[in-house]
């Protein structure tokens, strides 16, 4: 059963916020969680990034890590990344082969495959997740030769498909990404991520900084993306709309700590924490 299916239903037989992960995981036939956090505490210096995080991900599932700026969702979403170690806990990754690697021990060549084959990463600025002196075909093109394909004539065929995908003209794939607008560099990135098939992508505000119809357009392809390629993502976005449409279920952060979890819907329309009902409440409020 699809995650989103198992979440409808799960939303339709009870409303108690405390069982969602256990019901959610009842509902997918308990299928093994693709990612598994326990006790993950990460301190800058003296500072608390976030402490005490557990949290499951399941496979085909959007989470959502919300909360205002300072909340710690872009630390916890680095650490999950394995882009530094945490000060405590653990987390787990399973990948393709049913394989549990533990990201804390990642040797360095263990976690270069995982990142580039079934990891991405969408970063808020596209220019940190492109190479600006590089064309279009070339960005998409280098993720496959690092996988591996050497064949010309099929990396740039890959390359046009995921251009239209995106829906980028086939005559911008020699163009550079900084002949490109803001939001084309971040389908661009989008595509190079996905080029790939990597069953779990991370995401730091996709839709930040970009106009409102250039959003609405990027948000409509991502949930497309996301259902076709049946997808994991960890999505981080203060934008509780963006957590609305895109993920089955979203945790709310606040000073370093999760505060409330549950199926997105029911987090959004029956905030319980007052801390949720404050950041809902800013949104029907503007």
């Amino acid at each position: 059963m699809m995650v989103a299916q198992a979440a409808k239903l799960i939303s339709s037989a009870t409303s108690t916020p405390i069982s969602m992960e256990i019901m959610l995981a009842d509902a997918l036939d308990a299928e093994p969680a693709l990612m598994s956090v326990r006790g993950v505490t990460h301190y800058y210096g003296d500072r608390c990034g976030c402490r005490s995080i557990d949290l499951d991900l399941w496979p085909g599932e959007v989470l959502a890590i919300v909360g205002e700026s300072g909340s710690g969702k872009s630390t916890l979403l680095n650490l999950l990344a394995g882009r530094f170690p945490p000060s405590a806990g653990t987390i787990h990754y399973r990948d393709a082969e049913g394989v549990r690697h533990n990201i804390n021990c990642l040797s360095e060549a263990v976690r270069r495959r995982l990142l580039r084959t079934e990891w991405g990463f969408v970063h808020q600025n596209p220019r940190d997740g492109l190479r600006m002196r590089v064309s279009a075909g070339g960005n998409i093109g280098e993720r496959l030769m690092a996988c591996g394909n050497r064949h010309y004539g099929k990396l740039r065929g890959s390359a046009l498909d995921w251009l239209s995908r995106v829906e980028i003209a086939a005559d911008r794939i020699d163009d550079r990404p900084s002949a490109y607008s803001g939001g084309m560099q971040q389908r661009l990135q989008i595509a190079r991520n996905l080029v790939s098939s990597p069953r779990l992508v991370f995401m730091d505000e996709p839709t930040g900084g970009l106009d409102v119809s250039v959003q609405a357009k990027l948000l409509d392809l991502l949930r497309q993306l996301v259902r076709q390629l049946n997808l994991s993502v960890l999505l981080v976005t203060h934008d509780l709309v963006v957590a609305r449409l895109l993920a089955h279920r979203m945790i709310v952060m606040r000073r370093g700590e999760i505060v409330e979890t549950g199926l997105s819907d029911q987090v959004l329309d029956d905030p319980q924490h007052a801390y949720t009902q404050l950041l809902v409440s800013s949104i029907l409020q503007g």
